[in-house]
Formats: C-alpha cells, sequence, structure tokens
C-alpha cells in the first residue's frame, strides 16, 4: 500500500536529510517545501512570509502527492508537520488517497538543532542548505512547534 511519510522536529533536526533517506530506501517520491519555496516564492525574510508562501505551496502539492498516492507510489513531504494544522493537512491527503501514513518524529535537544543551523549557514551543504536560518528565526519559530499528541491518531517512528 501507498505510504505518505512526514516529518516533525525542530529547526535543524535533521528533516531534509532524513526525508531524502525515506524517499530513496522507499522508494518514494519526494516533495521538498524548501525546494518549491526558493523556486517559486520571493525571498522570506520572515515568519510571516514563510507561512503565506507555504501555504500556496502546498495548496499546489497537495492535489499531486493524493494522486501519486492513489495510483500505489509511496510520497515523503519534506515539510514540517510541526504544528496541529499542518499534520491535519497532511492527514487529509492521505485520507482522501486511501494511503497509509507514517509520521517520523525527530527528537533531538534544541542546543544541538541550533549548533546544526548555524554549521549549515556556515557549510552551505548542497541538498541541505536553501538559505540562512538566523539564531533569532529558530527562537520566533520554536514556540509555534507542538509535539504529535496520541489523541491525533498518527502511527508515530521515533529517530
Amino acid at each position: 500500500m501507498a505510504t505518505l511519510h512526514f516529518v516533525y522536529g525542530k529547526p535543524g533536526a535533521g528533516k531534509t536529510r532524513l526525508a531524502r533517506e525515506l524517499a530513496d530506501a522507499t522508494p518514494a517520491v519526494l516533495f521538498c517545501e524548501d525546494e518549491w519555496l526558493l523556486t517559486l516564492a520571493d525571498p522570506i525574510e520572515n515568519l510571516e512570509q514563510y507561512v503565506a508562501a507555504s501555504r500556496r505551496v502546498r495548496a499546489m502539492i497537495g492535489p499531486m502527492a493524493a494522486r501519486i498516492l492513489s495510483l500505489g507510489t509511496s510520497v515523503v513531504f519534506d515539510f514540517a508537520a510541526n504544528t496541529v494544522p499542518a499534520r491535519a493537512w497532511v492527514r487529509s491527503i492521505f485520507d482522501s488517497a486511501g494511503a497509509d501514513h507514517v509520521l517520523h518524529v525527530l527528537d533531538v535537544p534544541e542546543e544541538e538543532c541550533r549548533r546544526r543551523v548555524r554549521e549549515r549557514n556556515a557549510t552551505k551543504p548542497a541538498g541541505l542548505y536553501f538559505g540562512d536560518v538566523s539564531d533569532e528565526l529558530v527562537t520566533q519559530v520554536l514556540p509555534h512547534i507542538v509535539p504529535p499528541d496520541e489523541s491525533e491518531g498518527f502511527r508515530i517512528q521515533v529517530h
């Protein structure tokens, strides 16, 4: 059965790296939000601009992902499933396609995530670096991150 894999984790937790590994191992079609934003959106300088651009990208990707799943091919979302509404959006996709799902949870301490973000900013690794993420932006994002709750009913794999 086709499966939609999606990832929860703080900035710098390793979501993109895990998503790419999952897409290769499954195999699955990978949708990397950062690549779409880099291509389709104006430069993003703050959280509000990210939210608006992400909403537009997700409106395009959602129907494509549902169709791919309904055809029997698995999908991996490299989108932060870090809020209840974001996870509900993912649920709407795999439910509409009659597909399975796995929510991959990256449990990485905040200080390690911040260290990784600073390292990524400095080294700009291909395929993982899509623009600088400042400590200030990480600080703005962290309060919005809500760990998945058992009541949401997702099949969870912790990494």
